[in-house]
């Protein structure tokens, strides 16, 4: 039984993806599950979320980089082998969970790479390719990285796997998005995030039926592949502006339009103009913007409802912490109960 992995995506920039991911790993960890946040986004901005420069400059400065998603691959870019064992960096907690006495390092990173973009050429290439009987190489090349993931999430023993990608729809995130059980949409309350919205949902769909006439062509029954599930489950705002616990005027119409956007394009069902952002079974999550908050937790290098008045959060900014706080595990409880998957403390 393979480990769900969870893919956070608009290809809309600037929506707040990797700092859902970020944020959400350390939430799971606190609650109790083990988790391996998976970073597809050559920009490799979750691995820099999670890691200092020291360990950065080690794992990018070593030949081929063969402690990054870009080294798992390397085998498969030169027509050597099939991919590496992946490498995972454990990120050690910094509390105990409210289920264990000690830190135990229940987040594991698959640490991103720059030049995880030199394999865009490769995948779109074998992507027409998977159409034809007897390509089990090509296969193996477009199911890389579920494989990989899989990988990582056995030797981690994680219960989800969280996924961070680039805001685009080429070949590297066909090919990771056709690795997930499930999609989360991230938006910001603006046009561009609507518009993103918009090309999103039909590509979905469109790649996941040219995944599933794919499958049927694989002719190796040992290669284990992804099932191309792709389930929206519903999408998070974020980085709205608050006032008296509303969203400011300049972003109201914009909110207003994303119910109906998000069954139209995604859900591909009739737009229905009735159903307001509280209402909408939908929305995971309409987050705040937390202002000073984030550059006091890139600072302290780590997530922002876990500062302390040591990190500079008092006064005002503590309750602001409170409030993170209460925002992600409703978020992170929301997002499980979608997935049926049962968080510790919930559990029977």
């Amino acid at each position: 039984m393979s480990t769900p992995v969870i893919a956070f995506f608009n290809n809309k920039g600037g929506v707040g993806k990797t700092l859902l991911v970020y944020h959400l790993a350390w939430m799971y960890a606190d609650l109790g599950i083990r988790v391996v946040a998976a970073d597809l986004d050559p920009q490799a901005n979750l691995t820099a979320a999670f890691l200092d420069e020291a360990t950065l400059e080690a794992l990018w400065s070593i030949g081929d980089h063969p402690d990054t998603v870009f080294g798992c691959i390397q085998p498969l870019l030169k027509g050597t082998g099939d991919i590496n064992i992946p490498h995972i960096e454990i990120i050690s907690d910094m509390q105990p969970s409210l289920f264990d006495e000690e830190p135990t390092g229940r987040i594991a990173l698959l640490p991103g790479d720059l030049r995880l973009s030199s394999f865009e050429d490769e995948l779109s290439d074998v992507w027409p390719k998977c159409l034809e009987e007897g390509k089990e190489r090509e296969f193996r090349v477009i199911s890389a990285f579920w494989r990989m993931m899989q990988l990582a999430a056995t030797e981690h023993r994680a219960q989800i796997v969280l996924l961070d990608l680039g805001p685009n729809l080429g070949a590297i995130n066909r090919s990771a998005l056709i690795a997930t059980d499930y999609v989360a949409v991230a938006l910001s309350p603006d046009l561009f995030s609507l518009q993103g919205l918009r090309n999103l949902g039909p590509t979905l769909q469109k790649w996941r039926t040219g995944w599933k006439e794919r499958l049927k062509k694989n002719t190796e029954k040992n290669l284990l592949l992804p099932s191309g599930k792709m389930e929206p489950i519903g999408y998070v705002v974020q980085q709205h502006a608050v006032r008296m616990d509303r969203p400011v005027k300049a972003y109201e119409r914009w909110i207003a339009r994303i119910p109906v956007e998000y069954r139209e394009y995604v859900l591909n069902e009739p737009a229905n103009t009735s159903i307001t952002i509280e209402n909408d079974p939908n929305c995971l999550g309409l987050l705040k913007h937390y202002h000073s908050l984030m550059p006091l937790a890139q600072e302290a290098h780590k997530p922002m409802f876990q500062l302390k008045p040591a990190d500079g959060a008092i006064g005002s900014h503590l309750q602001a912490v409170q409030s993170a706080y209460l925002d992600f595990k409703h978020l992170a409880e929301k997002i499980v109960e979608r997935i049926d998957l049962s968080l510790p403390d919930m559990a029977s």
